[in-house]
């Protein structure tokens, strides 16, 4: 994940680990985390991933936890280096557009919080199908949440790093995942990180701040759904 500003890279590297240690930051964490865990139930029998988009390694530390062979993947030398201080996982320096790696190099690859900033989603996406066996877990802001709202708002008046994000609702991004599965996928997700005071924690509502999703794939052909 990069904004292609080099010294904002650096002090949001810096930054970033530090926001999971706030209130805000820590309900984020464990309530993404939950959902996360609850998608990847469906790739049981998957035991590797790539993070492509991987920043500091957050996400790809906590796979690498999921008793997973966990590689994570970054464009940013800040954002790795900052990853590698902490240590843990297996990180690679490489572009999203085209990966160093084979077809069907893990069982499955990851973006989360990372698709948002992607110019060519779509076409990115059809680059981790390549180097996937199984399929494609997401990890995603909802346009259509308070928190999303008000995410695209603080960038009215002071830099952030969602100044250039693409916010997906649902719908959208089921339609851009389908996209690349030439009409036909499996398609899992549900929402959390509701507002304060919410009766659940996740739903298959299309208004959480943080939208789960999986692409299923067996066999190297799109499981119909």
């Amino acid at each position: 994940m990069t904004s292609g500003n080099v010294a904002f890279d650096e002090r949001l590297a810096v930054h970033y680990e530090a926001w999971y240690e706030t209130p805000e930051g820590r309900r984020a964490d464990e309530l993404e985390k939950a959902i996360l865990s609850r998608l990847l139930q469906g790739f049981s029998g998957s035991g590797s991933v790539l993070e492509i988009g991987c920043g500091t390694g957050h996400f790809t530390r906590w796979l690498a936890g999921q008793e997973r062979l966990a590689v994570g993947l970054d464009f940013s030398p800040a954002m790795l280096a900052q990853a590698q201080a902490l240590d843990g996982v297996l990180l690679v320096r490489g572009d999203a557009r085209w990966l160093p790696f084979a077809d069907g190099a893990f069982d499955l690859t990851a973006f989360i919080t990372t698709l948002e900033f992607l110019e060519r989603p779509g076409e990115m996406l059809v680059e981790a199908l390549r180097v996937a066996r199984h399929g494609v877990l997401l990890g995603v802001l909802n346009r259509w949440s308070v928190l999303g709202l008000q995410r695209r708002l603080a960038g009215l008046f002071n830099q952030t790093i969602y100044d250039a994000a693409h916010f997906y609702g649902v719908e959208e991004l089921k339609r851009l995942l389908r996209s690349v599965a030439g009409g036909k996928a499996h398609i899992v997700w549900h929402t959390t990180l509701f507002s304060h005071g919410w009766p659940c924690s996740h739903a298959r509502l299309p208004w959480g701040g943080f939208i789960g999703m999986t692409l299923v794939v067996s066999d190297g052909f799109w499981e119909v759904g």
